[in-house]
């Protein structure tokens, strides 16, 4: 199997993978996978996306093992250094002369499955050690993948040297890793990115984006890699660990000649309804979600994906009984975190009237109290979502519960769906009913409980933010500063704080008061520590101020 015939035969097992022939796709590779390093690479990722699809332990095991037997295949095309020269950069004008056209696209895979392989062994196992380990193998790929970066620069012999398509290949490769690592870097806040950068990281934004963009509109088989990963990043990074200004006429671009081309895909239809969804075309999204989910009955994981967004585009209409149709189906087929899913079932059940909840048959008081014992660890530390949840649900587990206020609306602000929801101003406007509606019920209790102030902050910082999209940005500013006005009396939220005040700077960025906005969001990121979903925060308030500041998110 000599390496062009290599890449041709992993773009159809590509091709086949796009059109859900998941089994054929993986069938073509096996044959090949201990004898050529991109089978051996093809085989493993798809394993590997798998085993995160489904979060099985034994799925994991699987991804890992098939991982270190494509690491022992490529590590054998991968040219033999001697100790000096190991030590010694691999980047000089004789490394590129040195390396053969099959090694250095070695190089390059074996970097591939080490990146793979450090994610896999951080959710397979909590151990310190493991951990490390990760991190370790993580340095390496970025190591090799700069080496090769500098070497597609320094080498200008190379495109003379070998066949124009095999370094088309290769260049795609480089694109793909130094982009992914670029960008990902990126989003890490400073203070994180200070200890990176002492071994040896470095993220640049902008330079991710355009190594992806060069990869995407190139001819690799990488090219799809490169097109989903910046479909990943405009779609939900940008808007789980960002200011929720991902680039949807890009990721339409990017999509559009993949529709055309796997217009059954399940991966693209996914894709395509996604970003409806955050369009604010909750109905256009909900039928594609439903094709996506007749497109193909092998991997069901990619059913849970889209009852989890279906779940979403209920709850932003406020259909709560088809919104708890899906987190239901959640609860009995996902894998991926029972507590957020019964959480998710239970907080939704509480927005129903008690005949609808009734005529479920379900009881939201024991639903909330099976949240605690079923959170999971992945690499020694619990989900912080997942926390979150436990800590809220803890208010059912007395004998005299007292009930979550809008729980489902809270959860829709830690995902940042007001961000989503805000695109349309008439579900706005429902959901700013519903909140005034919890509003007045707090203002007219007359036995206020222990929870009374956090519960009417919530309601003012869910207000504010309604108040925000609907343009009346003064009534906003008020709800939001009743909150910080609150901050001695608050019990339990205390991460209502840090939050409120992150809002009320994007507030004022809105009014292009840029000097107000970044001392609020300087305040949320110096004033507040050990609250929930902290790290989510800060990698919002990094987003936010590299925007302000006008620079892109990276370091010098």
């Amino acid at each position: 199997m000599d390496l062009r015939h290599a890449l041709e035969e992993c773009t159809v097992a590509l091709n086949l993978f796009l059109n859900n022939k998941f089994s054929e796709s993986l069938e073509l590779l096996r044959p090949w996978a201990k004898d050529s390093a991109y089978h051996a690479l093809g085989y493993s990722t798809i394993l590997v996306m798998q085993a995160a699809m489904t979060f099985e332990p034994q799925d994991i095991q699987m991804g890992i093992s098939t991982m270190k037997d494509a690491l022992q295949t490529c590590q054998r095309f991968r040219k033999r250094n001697t100790v000096v020269e190991s030590l010694s950069s691999l980047v000089s004008k004789q490394a590129g002369d040195n390396l053969s056209e099959e090694e250095m696209h070695a190089e390059i895979c074996y970097a591939e499955c080490l990146l793979q392989k450090a994610a896999l062994t951080f959710v397979q196992d909590e151990n310190m050690i493991n951990f490390i380990k990760g991190g370790l193998k993580i340095r390496t790929s970025y190591q090799i993948y700069k080496e090769c970066h500098q070497l597609l620069h320094s080498a200008t012999t190379l495109d003379n040297k070998f066949p124009s398509e095999t370094y088309h290949q290769f260049e795609g490769g480089v694109k793909l890793g130094i982009g992914a690592f670029n960008l990902m870097l990126s989003l890490l806040p400073s203070r994180i990115l200070r200890l990176l950068e002492f071994i040896g990281f470095s993220g640049n934004r902008e330079l991710g984006l355009s190594q992806l963009r060069e990869g995407a509109n190139g001819t690799s088989i990488r090219a799809v890699l490169c097109v989903l990963t910046l479909l990943f990043y405009h779609t939900y990074i940008s808007l789980i660990l960002g200011t929720g200004e991902g680039n949807l006429n890009e990721a339409d671009t990017l999509l559009e000649p993949y529709i055309k081309k796997f217009p059954n895909g399940s991966l693209i239809l996914f894709y395509a309804a996604r970003i409806d969804v955050l369009k604010g075309n909750f109905e256009k999204a909900e039928m594609t979600f439903q094709q996506c989910i007749v497109a193909q009955q092998e991997w069901k994981q990619i059913h849970h994906l889209c009852y989890w967004e279906l779940m979403w585009c209920y709850s932003f209409q406020q259909d709560w009984l088809q919104a708890y149709r899906y987190a239901d189906l959640l609860c009995k087929e996902s894998k991926w975190s029972k507590a957020i899913y019964v959480f998710q079932k239970a907080a939704i059940l509480s927005m129903l009237p008690d005949d609808d909840v009734k005529a479920t048959g379900e009881d939201i008081v024991s639903l909330f109290r099976e949240v605690e014992g079923l959170k999971q660890r992945i690499a020694g530390k619990s989900i912080p979502t997942e926390k979150f949840a436990i800590r809220k649900s803890r208010r059912y587990s007395s004998s005299n519960p007292v009930k979550l206020v809008l729980p489902a609306l809270e959860m829709m602000y830690v995902w940042n769906g007001f961000t989503i929801v805000g695109r349309r101003s008439d579900l706005t406007e429902s959901l700013l009913v519903t909140i005034e509606k919890a509003e007045v019920v707090l203002q007219n209790e007359t036995n206020p409980t222990e929870y009374s102030v956090d519960d009417q902050c919530l309601v003012q910082l869910l207000k504010g933010l309604c108040l925000k999209h609907l343009g009346r940005l003064l009534q906003a500013e008020l709800c939001l500063n009743q909150v910080i006005q609150s901050e001695k009396r608050l019990k339990y939220d205390h991460y209502l704080l840090p939050f409120t005040f992150y809002e009320l700077g994007l507030l004022h960025k809105q009014q292009g008061d840029f000097d107000k906005a970044i001392r609020y969001i300087e305040t949320a990121k110096n004033n507040y520590k050990d609250y929930s979903m902290e790290s989510r925060l800060h990698f919002r308030i990094h987003a936010a101020l590299s925007s302000l500041k006008g620079s892109p998110a990276s370091t010098p």
